[in-house]
């Protein structure tokens, strides 16, 4: 989604943006280079919601999100899909939860690492689900995935951009949507709702533009301006929408609104979940 909208950025900043990953610890390794970051505009955070609306809830971090960041524009948004090998004999919601009553704790979930987004969004599906899961913790998505993909895990949340390409192939296995809506991408995939009547139910993941806190308005204000612009091309748009990214482009005032609102959601969802700051 990243490498998506930032090369017309560059273009319309008169200067190339970089991507530097910083993976690891959820994002939070990401987001405390930003944190300390001169307030220039010169370096900026490409950031998701573990770091920022996850973690801090379930472990100490140096920053505070409401206070440490200048948010510039929410990029994109997307549910996550609930994801099986192919060769599971998982085939279904309904289906997982029974196996899942059957032998609670047998069954087991892969996440980007504690505090990540598809960590809370299972711990939250257990709740809702009634079931007992054990939760695999990775450094990152991508072996995740992976260990998914060769049946080393038996389920996991998976952000659709980066997971559509094994589902389209038949490597993974999407058995439902966790969203309000099925994906225009997966017709045929039933939202966990209709699949097993968890109304309500809802694990997604976004992309928004940062920078540190104390940035110059008027900075901030010419970086919202070139990345509204590229969300609202027809072209940049289809891309977005292709991998998965339900473009927004907003501005930094109401990029500031859902960051608190997603901020508190998540409170409550940790909570929920039993999870406590270490």
């Amino acid at each position: 989604l990243a490498r998506a909208v930032t090369p017309e950025m560059s273009v319309l900043l008169g200067q190339q943006l970089v991507m530097d990953n910083r993976g690891g610890a959820g994002g939070r390794i990401a987001a405390e280079t930003v944190y300390v970051a001169p307030p220039d505009g010169y370096t900026l955070f490409m950031a998701s919601s573990p770091c920022l609306t996850i973690v801090p809830h379930i472990a100490k971090v140096p920053y505070n999100t409401l206070k440490d960041f200048a948010p510039v524009s929410l990029i994109a948004t997307g549910d996550m899909l609930l994801l099986t090998p192919p060769q599971s004999p998982i085939t279904g919601v309904k289906d997982l939860i029974a196996r899942a009553k059957a032998a609670p704790g047998k069954l087991n979930y892969g996440s980007a690492g504690s505090g990540a987004a598809n960590h809370i969004g299972m711990e939250v599906f257990k709740g809702m689900a009634g079931i007992s899961l054990t939760h695999v913790p990775y450094a990152g998505a991508p072996q995740s995935v992976i260990d998914l993909i060769a049946g080393r895990l038996d389920v996991m949340l998976g952000s659709i951009p980066p997971v559509l390409p094994h589902v389209k192939a038949g490597r993974l296995r999407a058995i439902g949507v966790a969203g309000p809506a099925r994906s225009a991408l997966l017709p045929d995939v039933p939202t966990v709702d209709e699949a097993a009547g968890l109304r309500g139910f809802h694990a997604g993941s976004w992309l928004g533009l940062l920078a540190p806190a104390r940035t110059p308005r008027a900075i901030v204000a010419r970086l919202n301006e070139a990345a509204a612009r590229v969300v609202r091309n027809p072209v940049t748009r289809a891309r977005l929408i292709a991998i998965g990214g339900e473009p927004v482009g907003n501005s930094p005032q109401e990029f500031a609104v859902f960051l608190r609102a997603d901020y508190e959601k998540n409170g409550a969802a940790a909570r929920l979940a039993g999870l406590k700051a270490e």
